[in-house]
């Protein structure tokens, strides 16, 4: 039924239709009809104290229940505040629908305060930019959010002027289908069943684009079936358990793990890319295998424009229909028969260990030890990520949440704060180093006034350590690395949460015990040596 609404709440309600039960951002004049209509769509406005770290929480929410994240910024400023987070979520392959206010047209031909191009700036890191329009509003929605949530994942823009944004606009448009799901067939479908059939060394590699609907569900059953060993990304980690026989663990960062896994590719006769986007991989992963020498089945939502790797048997098709297709099989003889797979998962243990005293490392495993095994984890950049996604056994997909494509400082804790207050009975960790938790410490008070409480460990060490560490192994002198050793679990308390400083495992183990029953928020600052990662990545 035709109903007369603002074109802001035809947004609005487009935007509930697709799941989405929170927004966060910063409101400004120019929004607040937006805002109202969100309200009233039955869209939680969540109140942040910076764009960069709205957009974040959004995430965070979106892992948890799937739906395109929300931020809203007002003009000028506000828009580009949320420049970081809008070009993560394009990285790293994240739905979100990022609504700015700006002025009408025409008032800005002669009206020049706080106006820029805003959909020139979104433009290079969204899908797609939109400008609202009331006549065309339902349109626009649907757009948004069928171009936001197709593969590949991603955000879109849409400036919202402050005049239509009350405009009168209705809802008369059916929603368009979605496309149904294709796999190959024929000569195709046929010559990958027939390279499966004769590889006696297959592995697979896993990316993000196997996290799509049903690429779980239909990634272990074909891994299960055919009995492939696989080596995931780190924001592939958890598609199956870890611990599982088949698994290697995450890849892309560490020199140190690659050093195991790129010898396993080069002796591999069949490489399956199983939704595998090297946007999260270092350069060790470029050209790591030669297509006119070793079989490669690469399975992907889009056509190689990367040029990262190269397949000899590319298939742009769905992924769970294709890997159905290919886990009929008959039964295999044992592979790898050198017992290459155990060896290295072996070696792998033997290279993160988890038996350090304190440092880094002890930290990681010590929270291993104490925090339940369905805890929700989201890491931070720097070192302390690098070896937390190579000694953490994941058990679900999504388990630990990071920016691995754009890789950008200050992520972790409102990405903490996101998940948690999707997912309020499960225990959540964010990691981060303390640089990267000086930029997001504000974020403390929206915790509080939320009533949040995850907890917040805190690798103290005084440096940029990843950087540093970098910095001596080219033999440079120390420069823009070292800041003030601050007293970060007093920071926590001042804003209302718990707080405490451990140095070694015992003191951890008992302010963790202490977060999980706490009713609000705990920063743990965990003091380290800068020197800690020395040999551990």
């Amino acid at each position: 039924m035709t109903q007369s609404l603002r074109a802001a709440d035809v947004l609005a309600r487009r935007l509930y239709e697709a799941g989405c039960r929170h927004a966060f951002g910063m409101p400004g004049g120019e929004v607040l009809t937006l805002v109202d209509a969100l309200t009233r769509a039955g869209i939680t406005f969540h109140l942040a104290k910076h764009e960069n770290c709205a957009g974040f929480m959004g995430e965070g929410v979106h892992h948890a229940d799937g739906a395109p994240a929300i931020l809203v910024a007002t003009i000028g400023p506000g828009a580009l505040n949320g420049v970081n987070v809008v070009a993560n979520a394009h990285q790293d392959r994240v739905p979100m629908l990022v609504l700015t206010g700006c002025v009408d047209a025409e008032e800005a031909q002669t009206y020049t305060h706080q106006v820029l191009d805003q959909q020139a700036v979104f433009a290079p890191i969204t899908k797609a930019s939109f400008r609202l329009d009331a006549a065309a509003a339902e349109v626009i929605a649907d757009k948004a959010v069928t171009i936001a949530t197709e593969a590949r994942q991603g955000p879109v823009h849409i400036d919202v002027p402050i005049t239509v944004a009350e405009t009168p606009a209705t809802e008369r448009r059916p929603r368009g289908a979605p496309a149904g799901a294709t796999a190959p067939a024929g000569a195709t479908l046929a010559q990958a069943h027939g390279w499966l059939a004769e590889a006696t060394r297959p592995l697979a590699v896993i990316g993000l684009d196997a996290l799509l609907p049903g690429g779980a569900e239909a990634t272990k059953s074909f891994l299960e079936a055919r009995q492939i060993p696989f080596v995931t990304t780190y924001k592939a980690k958890g598609i199956l358990p870890e611990d599982h026989p088949l698994c290697l663990g995450g890849a892309g960062l560490s020199p140190r793990a690659d050093s195991h896994l790129l010898p396993l590719l080069e002796a591999a006769d069949l490489i399956l890319c199983i939704g595998y986007d090297p946007i999260e991989m270092r350069t060790g992963w470029r050209d790591a295998w030669d297509p006119r020498h070793t079989r490669v089945i690469d399975i992907t939502p889009e056509a190689n424009s990367h040029y990262m790797h190269q397949a000899s048997l590319p298939l742009i098709a769905d992924l769970p229909a294709t890997l159905a297709a290919l886990a009929v099989a008959p039964p295999a003889p044992p592979l790898w028969p050198g017992r290459e797979i155990a060896k290295t998962q072996s070696a792998l243990a033997d290279a993160f260990p988890h038996t350090d005293d304190w440092g880094p490392a002890g930290v990681i495993a010590q929270c291993m030890e104490t925090l339940p095994r369905d805890t929700l984890l989201t890491a931070d950049s720097g070192a302390h990520r690098i070896l937390l996604s190579q000694m953490w056994k994941c058990r679900s997909p999504r388990q630990l949440v990071q920016s691995s494509g754009l890789c950008t400082m200050g992520c972790a804790v409102p990405l903490a704060m996101g998940r948690k207050l999707a997912q309020p009975d499960r225990t959540v960790v964010s990691f981060s180093g303390d640089a990267g938790f000086l930029m997001v410490a504000g974020e403390l008070a929206t915790a509080a006034e939320m009533g949040l409480a995850p907890i917040f460990v805190v690798f103290v060490d005084a440096s940029l350590a990843l950087i540093e560490l970098k910095q001596r192994q080219r033999q440079l002198p120390n420069a823009a690395v070292d800041f003030g050793h601050h007293d970060f679990a007093a920071i926590g308390r001042a804003f209302g949460g718990q707080g405490h400083r451990v140095r070694n495992r015992a003191e951890l183990t008992a302010a963790l015990d202490a977060a999980m029953q706490a009713d609000t928020f705990t920063v743990i600052a965990a003091e380290i040596d800068r020197e800690g990662y020395d040999g551990r990545i």
